[in-house]
């Protein structure tokens, strides 16, 4: 396989052109963090967009930060927190849930798989915060959209369309994302001992309080046990200045009942990091219980609060015994499954639409797995249709990462 390293867009441009003359497929990669996710790639060339990074403006007056696409998200985190800012949306790290080291994350896998962590519920996703890309299409074009201002998105906002995308319809070369202040402290209120369906209610009461919840999750007992917790915890994180964040613990602890623990900073950061990257789920740590099994598959699902509790509990009648964490409220279900036929695949799709309705992607598989089972859940007809016109518009070669996000027709009906 011919492995190609651009250091400009230029070169990136060229790349794809001549891609294009020889009628052959490109995988895009930065780090490595994710390529694990999502459907195998079978491509005659990589472009590896390691070498395509640096921090090209940052101006903390103005809270904005513009990077190329290789560029390390741990390297613009570090300068960020020199400034007391941050990426509001708190990007998780999937490295670690596939078996890989922390920290290996580029800016470009950031806006390409729209990451969020549990702040999510009050700032949004990457997509919310992005502000203006470069990039080339699979047409081998460069163009640009958006800006450095919030303004200047206007139209069709298309940074925002391209995010979670995959790298299947353009390749990112540069990125202005907005960033915010950091919050001067932050506490989190633990609940210890409830139930699933309890929990997800106890959240439920936090968010419809006026405490300005910025996490909210529930830790079951075996993924408690193995942050250092005796039992199962939901947690509410709170945070701003310190007189502001006591009055709204105090608040939202009277309003909940007894019983409610508290963390301070450090030991809140720590929890949270921990929520963000689903560490009970992944398969190595210096937790008190014993890790999920790298071989365990891994489903994130997102549905209406209320309803994880239940889907959670359909599957272990199955007997397939999920390991689980809540985020979102419980409106995100991270799911560990013992390795089973591909049936089960079906079934959870199935008790998600039963629930109401939602979306299941399956993060963590080995790769025949991933060849069988449609990782990102299937779209409906009108869905489809505006991807196709999309792919049409960016890359109507399917140059770019071809397969990666669903199979061809032919695979899928032989399935």
């Amino acid at each position: 396989m011919t492995i190609l390293s651009p250091r400009d867009p230029e070169a990136v441009r060229v790349a794809i052109a001549d891609a294009l003359a020889a009628d052959a497929t490109i995988e895009v990669v930065g780090a490595g963090s994710k390529r694990a996710l999502g459907r195998p790639v079978a491509a005659a060339r990589t472009l590896d967009l390691s070498a395509l990074a640096g921090i090209t403006l940052y101006e903390p007056d103005e809270l904005v930060l513009s990077a190329r696409a290789g560029t390390p998200i741990a390297e613009i985190e570090t300068l960020l927190a020199e400034r007391h800012q941050e990426l509001a949306f708190d990007p998780l790290d999937y490295g670690p849930l596939l078996g890989l080291p922390a920290g290996r994350g580029t800016l470009g896998g950031v806006l390409a798989a729209n990451l969020s962590g549990p702040r999510r519920i009050r700032a949004g996703a990457a997509r919310d915060h992005v502000l203006g890309i470069e990039a080339v299409s699979g047409r081998g074009e460069i163009f640009k959209a958006g800006g450095r201002v919030v303004k200047n998105v206007t139209g069709y906002d298309l940074p925002r369309g391209l995010a979670g995308s995959w790298g299947t319809l353009a390749v990112f070369t540069e990125i202005t994302f907005k960033v915010l202040p950091k919050a001067e402290t932050e506490a989190t209120l633990v609940v210890p001992g409830l139930a699933d369906d309890a929990a997800v209610r106890v959240l439920a009461e936090a968010m419809g309080s006026p405490a300005d919840v910025s996490g909210a999750a529930h830790l079951p007992e075996a993924s408690a046990r193995r942050l250092g917790f005796d039992r199962a915890a939901t947690a509410i994180r709170l945070e701003g200045i310190p007189s502001s964040v006591a009055a709204r613990f105090d608040h939202l602890a009277k309003r909940i009942g007894a019983g409610c623990e508290r963390l301070e900073a450090d030991a809140s950061t720590a929890l949270w990091r921990a929520v963000r990257d689903v560490a009970p789920l992944c398969a190595a740590g210096d937790g008190a219980a014993p890790r999920v099994p790298h071989s365990h598959l891994v489903w994130r699902v997102s549905v209406a609060p209320t309803a994880g509790p239940d889907l959670v509990a359909a599957l272990a009648a199955d007997g397939l015994a999920p390991e689980v964490v809540y985020d979102w409220a419980g409106g995100l279900v991270w799911i560990a499954l013992a390795l089973a036929d591909d049936a089960h695949a079906l079934r959870l799709r199935r008790l998600v639409a039963a629930a109401g309705g939602g979306h299941a992607t399956l993060v963590r598989a080995p790769e025949a797995t991933r060849s069988r089972v449609p990782v990102f859940e299937p779209q409906p007809a009108g869905l489809a249709a505006l991807s196709n016109r999309l792919r049409t518009a960016f890359d109507p070669r399917g140059l770019l990462n071809p397969g990666r996000m669903h199979a061809p027709a032919a695979v899928l009906d032989a399935a």
